[in-house]
């Protein structure tokens, strides 16, 4: 404790300034003491805070709702810190006055008593856990603004994934053009498969018209068959039996039917410009052999076509890369009543072949088809 001196005065003076000191350390030890409580109370507050933003945080992570409200809480607990803050402030002003003052006193007293060193180390012990305090404060400052960091990260990940979304409908509405696209020129090449069709079918008909032509301008004279337009001659008006040589008596008639038949289809320029071959075709009955009755049909035919060949009508018209000779022994026979016409069966048939015109049968059974 204090030195006392000989004189009463003086020691009653040293007394009674002892225990004002006494006093006011005990005031501050208090003063003290309520700051590291009430720094204690602090943390544990900041700690629950912590908690409860962290399940905040974890809240915020499935729900993006919340985010708003997240941040509406954590403004509440950044205004709620920095009024405990300005406490701490006012106390920490309180405590630089308290220390200011006993600094004057401990310059008026050192002279006169050594003690007072104890007393400033307790001070700087304080002051140490002052600082000590206002370093957990800013730890728990550095807490926060990493939490709200988090928050920002949360708020441009949601601002990102919006922004996707608007990227996938711009992507979905550039579809859905593209679709429309896609129908209008469906729609286009569907009118312009009409159009071909349409013409497809003026084309395959032109076969038609000319045969309704030949049967128009030779029907009365000549047989055409319907069909497909062929002209039939009887084969006992042309070849004696069994034989494949004319006869000089059907010269003259084979020469005007022929000359009718092909000049019809000459004289007109629709038909002309599609004629693609000249068919003499012979045609048997089924009595004999297939080898023999097809040796036969293909003699008979090839003396038709040599014939027609020395015409100076065949030669003027430039016929003779046209004309082809074929034999077909019994396949195409005439059939009547179910039951097989010979006469009829034993016959030469002079037919046209159009450009294309197998080409154009088959499309014409496709458009039949559809």
């Amino acid at each position: 404790m204090f030195k006392r001196n000989d004189s009463n005065e003086t020691s009653n003076f040293w007394l009674s300034y002892a225990d004002l000191m006494a006093g006011l350390l005990f005031i501050f030890i208090l003063l003290i003491g309520a700051i590291v409580v009430k720094s204690i109370v602090l943390k544990s507050s900041l700690d629950s805070k912590e908690h409860s933003l962290e399940s905040s945080i974890s809240a915020l992570l499935l729900r993006d709702k919340e985010v708003q409200k997240l941040k509406t809480l954590l403004a509440q607990r950044t205004a709620e810190l920095n009024t405990t803050q300005q406490e701490l402030l006012y106390s920490a002003e309180a405590l630089q006055l308290k220390t200011d003052e006993l600094i004057n006193l401990n310059n008026i007293l050192l002279a006169n008593n050594t003690k007072l060193d104890d007393f400033n180390e307790k001070i700087i012990i304080m002051q140490n856990l002052l600082d000590e305090s206002n370093a957990t404060i800013a730890d728990n400052n550095k807490t926060i603004e990493e939490y709200e960091a988090k928050v920002l990260i949360l708020s441009n990940e949601t601002t990102a994934a919006q922004n996707a979304l608007q990227l996938k409908d711009q992507k979905l509405l550039s579809l859905l053009q593209a679709l429309e696209q896609k129908e209008s020129d469906y729609d286009r090449l569907v009118q312009k498969l009409q159009s071909q069709k349409a013409q497809i079918k003026s084309l395959t008909g032109i076969k038609i018209k000319i045969i309704a032509e030949l049967k128009q301008s030779l029907g009365e004279h000549v047989q055409i068959d319907a069909g497909s337009g062929s002209l039939r001659l009887s084969s006992n008006i042309l070849f004696p039996k069994g034989s494949a040589t004319l006869k000089q008596s059907s010269k003259k008639e084979l020469k005007k039917v022929f000359i009718e038949y092909i000049g019809t289809l000459l004289s007109n320029p629709n038909i002309k410009t599609h004629l693609d071959r000249i068919v003499i075709e012979g045609h048997t009955d089924s009595d004999g052999s297939y080898l023999y009755n097809l040796n036969l049909s293909q003699k008979r035919a090839y003396a038709v076509m040599t014939y027609l060949l020395s015409l100076d009508f065949t030669k003027k018209n430039n016929l003779n890369p046209l004309l082809v000779a074929s034999g077909r022994s019994y396949q195409d026979r005439i059939i009547k009543n179910a039951k097989e016409d010979k006469a009829a069966s034993r016959r030469i048939e002079i037919k046209f072949t159009l450009k294309n015109d197998d080409a154009m049968n088959e499309i014409e059974k496709i458009l039949e088809y559809e």
